[in-house]
């Protein structure tokens, strides 16, 4: 296994989420000494599977002069949806429960003729989120889009010994977090002119294939499909369209590394206890044989978000290499 290949834009950007920054970034989230992560990738050869990522036919411009909101903006997903969506044109809100103020004037810089702003806000906590969605509001004017992208991974553990205090930890954070960010945009979005807008929630292939040693991860996730589903009925008369996706092994980076690590040290009939092997086990299940990048994960979102998208609503798009 290459410890070496990574992707050409994990490369091109490797600024934005390099692997010592990342722990820092998520530690009020993780406990890093609980969690003992190592420093590797996981990554794999180039030339291991198939159907290999193209950027050929990207599309470019469709958010100038847009708002998009961010949640999460500091981790993997939400760092390379701010860099596409600044290329594409928009505005962006960056809002994480860490300060993302740094991220915000690296963007100024880079894209002098957008705006950005960052917003230190914990989704959890509903008057805090109307605080600062109140704040949005009135620096951009109006919001047009929503990546409702925040979670917490939990614990990997048997259901028999899983921690109550990480359950409900997972619950707030994904479901209560996520409806109470829906929640508060789409209100802003009902009644600005003109209405509406667009919002993507991230579920999770967990939600769906229910893996073994993610109880509280896969329920809550679960919980965010079928969410999304729910909002997209009662939003559709509101002009606000609301999608999900459900990634499955995406890499590389510290989620990927940590499912890999904690899955082999979990100790269960499904994952060798070798992370080593448990990584190919998992890209070995994929009909294409390699996990997928972060950024073919943020094309699906961009498009939902997008005009693109203008009949959809209340879908979830599987990223998942054919699983």
């Amino acid at each position: 296994m290459s410890k070496t290949y990574q992707t050409k834009f994990f490369k091109k950007h490797s600024i934005l989420f390099h692997m010592k920054n990342k722990k820092n970034n998520l530690k009020k989230l993780y406990d890093s000494s609980k969690d003992g992560l190592s420093s590797e990738l996981y990554t794999f050869e180039k030339i291991k599977g198939f159907c290999h990522e193209k950027n050929d036919t990207k599309a470019y411009g469709r958010f100038n002069g847009k708002t998009v909101l961010i949640t999460g903006a500091k981790g993997d997903f939400g760092q390379v949806c701010s860099k596409r969506m600044a290329e594409e044109g928009a505005n962006i809100g960056f809002l994480d429960i860490l300060d993302t103020e740094s991220i915000a004037i690296q963007f100024k810089k880079e894209y002098p003729d957008q705006i950005f702003h960052s917003f230190q806000v914990d989704i959890t906590k509903e008057d805090q989120a109307i605080e600062i969605s109140n704040e949005i509001e009135k620096k951009f004017k109006r919001i047009d889009h929503l990546f409702n992208n925040a979670g917490y991974q939990g614990d990997f553990t048997n259901t028999l010994n899983y921690s109550v205090k990480d359950f409900k930890k997972i619950i707030d954070i994904n479901v209560t977090g996520a409806f109470i960010m829906l929640k508060t945009i789409s209100n802003i979005m009902k009644k600005q002119e003109p209405r509406g807008g667009s919002i993507v929630n991230t579920a999770s292939m967990a939600g769906i294939a229910a893996p073994p040693n993610m109880i509280a991860y896969s329920a809550s996730k679960a919980a965010v499909k079928h969410m999304t589903v729910i909002a997209a009925k009662d939003l559709a008369p509101f002009d606000i369209r609301v999608n999900s996706i459900s990634p499955a092994y995406i890499g590389p980076g510290f989620m990927w590394t940590r499912q890999v690590e904690l899955q082999a040290k979990a100790g269960s009939v499904y994952f060798s206890e070798d992370p080593e092997k448990v990584a190919y086990q998992m890209v070995d299940s994929v009909p294409m044989r390699r996990y997928g990048s972060i950024n073919e994960v943020i094309g699906p979102v961009l498009f939902l978000l997008s005009d693109d998208a203008s009949y959809l609503t209340g879908i979830d798009i599987k990223i998942t290499g054919g699983e």
